[in-house]
């Protein structure tokens, strides 16, 4: 700690909570997700979420057209994940919100000078997650 200035105490200790904060609701909501998947009958807030994919449109060109209630059926998590875009891994991958916690848990017991870039850059993945997930449609 110390690396960046005005970045060491409180204020470090504050980012490094609200990074594991933020991080664990990403992961609690993504395995809610992906059990509504696993029941085998999902809608396109939920497909937009677990894949980036920001437009209902390319929905249907992916997954095909949804039934007449608007969901789809029989889609399953190995799809999904195939089709990921880059925003999709922002908002719903497990293996960045546990990178984002276990650079955090490793700021706190080793000192480096890079550490505090570490901690920044989980912090901006977090936000761009969070930013991204706020421009997905809920309502389709």
């Amino acid at each position: 700690m110390g690396g960046v200035p005005g970045f060491d105490g409180v204020a470090y200790v504050a980012t490094a909570i609200a990074i594991l904060l933020s991080a664990l609701a990403s992961l609690l909501s993504t395995m809610t997700r992906k059990q509504q998947v696993e029941g085998g009958v999902v809608d396109a807030a939920i497909l937009c979420e677990l894949t980036g994919i920001q437009d209902p449109r390319v929905l249907q060109d992916v997954f095909g057209p949804p039934t007449m209630n608007r969901m789809w059926q029989g889609i399953t998590l190995k799809q999904i994940a195939r089709e990921r875009r880059f925003p999709g891994y922002l908002i719903s991958d497990d293996r960045v919100d546990w990178a984002c916690m276990g650079v955090v848990f490793l700021s706190f017991f080793w000192q480096h000078a890079l550490m505090d870039g570490l901690v920044i850059t989980a912090a901006l993945v977090q936000i761009s997650g969070w930013v991204l997930a706020y421009q997905l449609p809920r309502q389709v």
